[in-house]
């Protein structure tokens, strides 16, 4: 006589799942077990020299606060050069020190927009375009001097058609910026000055109605008359 075959509770039948599923878990781990030990070891590394470089980046930062700081003063008072080079025997760092320590800190990379403008103060325009070129700018105020420290090198340089497009970048980026008509009318100024009349024009134009009440918009006229020749 067969004997009624035994129902399988689901508890039975979970465990069984859970057991199926380790075993083949366990024997997939087995055949990779080397590459599993190495990924987990590649995860580890990175997790570890992510927050090395983030305990770096911070630490960079605090120096660059403090050396920036001690040094802004001489900045300040228009002696570029001694801004750059620092006061060694004060112990005090030089914008071009800063730089090369701690640039890659938000506060190191700012030290390169000062270190642009001495050098343009200076009339080494080269340094000033690399260093102008080599700064990262968050937000408003550092975007549009980055772009009018380049025009303004630029044109020192007598690259009118380049600093025209700089200076427009300058005025068109954040339009309600308080130089942003000085910078369209610099902008305009450097495209005449680059033979490419009709685009002066349009930016004097361009004052006139985005500007009407600042000094510029006042002599558009006049420069658009003498464009127009």
């Amino acid at each position: 006589m067969l004997r009624p075959k035994k129902k399988i509770s689901r508890k039975e039948l979970k465990e069984d799942t859970l057991i199926t599923w380790y075993v083949k878990a366990r024997t997939l781990y087995d055949a990779n077990k080397r590459t599993v030990s190495i990924a987990l070891t590649v995860i580890v590394v990175a997790v570890g020299a992510l927050l090395m470089y983030l305990k770096n980046r911070a630490d960079n930062n605090e120096n660059a606060i403090t050396a920036l700081g001690a040094i802004f003063e001489t900045y300040d008072a228009g002696q570029y050069q001694t801004a750059i080079d620092g006061i060694p025997e004060r112990n005090i760092k030089g914008l071009r020190s800063i730089v090369d320590n701690y640039g890659n800190s938000p506060t190191g990379d700012l030290a390169r927009l000062y270190l642009a403008n001495a050098c343009y103060h200076l009339g080494r325009y080269d340094e000033a375009l690399k260093a102008y070129g080599d700064f990262s700018p968050s937000g408003e105020l550092l975007t549009v001097a980055r772009f009018s420290g380049l025009g303004a090198t630029e044109e020192a340089k007598g690259e009118y058609r380049e600093a025209a497009a700089q200076f427009e970048k300058a005025a068109t980026r954040y339009p309600a910026d308080v130089d942003a008509a000085e910078y369209m009318s610099d902008a305009a100024r450097d495209y005449a000055r680059a033979g490419e009349k009709e685009k002066a024009i349009d930016l004097y134009r361009r004052i006139k109605k985005n500007y009407p009440t600042s000094p510029f918009a006042r002599d558009a006229d006049r420069f658009i008359a003498q464009l127009s020749v």
